[in-house]
């Protein structure tokens, strides 16, 4: 099975016959890479089906058009599959990452997340990354010998540190820890099944986690449009996308704005795959003849924008940060969002009773620590929708969060 990619696989991809095995040993499949089995396991899960109900920055019923975290996760897939495929690297391994890389995100986007952040204060925090591999190592409940899909070890790996390594040499948490500590769920876990957190990721990581910036910009400026946020003239103060524009304009002077929107994120797109492609080129020519192992120990990232690409990302987040994720309705439905997630954690973290019975199991020792984490489990677990029907049994008011 594993001799069909040989042809096209570069020696310094993640080869999926080289994996350093899974926490609990299973037979090989005889039609299925290593690789494809995690692929498709993330697919089937509870957790990736949720998706298709958790927002990126509007909730789910502001319009049929908008993003939601399942359709960007496939754009992500898409994009870093192509990347992959013309770097010679694993593309199933880097569809895998992509699939799973929002699988820890709680409802409301990001504003769930530094909702959740803050109730869990003084209990370590919340970091949507280790919850991520929380979810794929325990949270899922499907096989009869094991919780968790229990993934492979590179799958692990770029799940945690797709966006570099998480402690230095000496055990310091990097600059990178948004929570300053490693998460405790990432420590437990790396004393069971040890992912090398000091070392860089394979390639098929650091190209997932590009996948998911380009399609989050790209389907942000898409999303920030149809809201009528911002009109498309109004992204030329980006010089990067004023380029694009006038020669979309150049080519098509009467193009219908519909079209002329499309062109642009057509674009936006490929400049992008194609930078990267070509950067990630360079900075592999001296490991033509090196493994992943060489990758994971080169001190650095070796796929990354080039220089201009990286002034165009900052100027797009800039403008979105601005525009879109600080304007007046996003910041009103923000604040109400918060303040679903936070009472839905204060109802149960007050009374026990408010939580499904399989979920208060174990929670009798009246440990404070186990049970607020636990509480933030089920709550992250939520779909947007589930969550408001959660707050309105246990509340009088919830707000229309429109």
């Amino acid at each position: 099975m594993e001799g069909r990619f040989d042809r096209w696989r570069a020696a310094y991809a993640t080869d999926p016959a080289r994996s350093r095995g899974r926490l609990y040993a299973e037979p090989s499949s005889p039609t299925r890479s290593e690789f494809q089995r995690d692929r498709d396991r993330i697919i089937h899960s509870t957790a990736f089906r949720r998706l298709k109900h958790k927002t990126q920055v509007f909730v789910f019923h502001e319009g049929d058009h908008f993003r939601t975290r399942l359709t960007h996760t496939i754009e992500v897939a898409q994009i870093a599959r192509s990347i992959s495929r013309a770097l010679g690297l694993d593309e199933d391994l880097a569809e895998a990452l992509a699939l799973s890389h929002d699988l820890g995100h709680p409802p409301f986007g990001h504003t769930g997340e530094d909702a959740l952040a803050l109730c869990l204060k003084d209990d370590g925090g919340f970091d949507h990354n280790a919850q991520a591999l929380k979810v794929v190592t325990a949270l899922e409940r499907r096989y009869p010998d094991f919780d968790g899909l229990n993934l492979t070890w590179e799958t692990l790996e770029g799940l945690v540190k797709h966006n570099g390594p998480l402690i230095s040499v000496d055990g310091t948490p990097l600059p990178s820890v948004k929570t300053k500590t490693v998460p405790q769920d990432i420590l437990d876990f790396e004393r069971e099944f040890p992912l090398a957190l000091s070392d860089h990721a394979g390639l098929e990581a650091q190209v997932a986690a590009l996948a998911d910036d380009i399609a989050y910009n790209t389907h942000d400026i898409d999303d920030g449009l149809r809201a009528g946020l911002f009109a498309i003239d109004e992204l030329r103060e980006i010089p990067f996308l004023s380029v694009i524009l006038n020669e979309i304009d150049r080519q098509w002077p009467k193009l219908e704005t519909a079209r002329r929107i499309h062109e642009l994120e057509r674009r936006l797109i490929t400049r992008f795959v194609e930078g990267v492609i070509r950067q990630g080129q360079e900075a592999l020519e001296p490991f033509a003849t090196a493994d992943v192992n060489d990758v994971r120990k080169a001190g650095k990232t070796l796929i990354r924008f080039p220089d201009d690409l990286s002034e165009a990302d900052r100027g797009i987040k800039k403008f979105l940060f601005a525009r879109m994720y600080r304007s007046p309705s996003v910041m009103r439905i923000r604040a109400d969002a918060e303040r679903v997630v936070h009472d839905l954690f204060v109802a149960y973290d007050t009374d026990l009773a408010n939580l499904p019975k399989d979920w208060r199991a174990g929670l009798e020792s009246g440990d404070r620590f186990q049970k607020r984490r636990r509480i933030a489990d089920y709550i992250a677990g939520m779909t947007d929708r589930f969550a408001l029907d959660e707050h309105r049994r246990l509340f009088d008011v919830t707000p229309e969060l429109r």
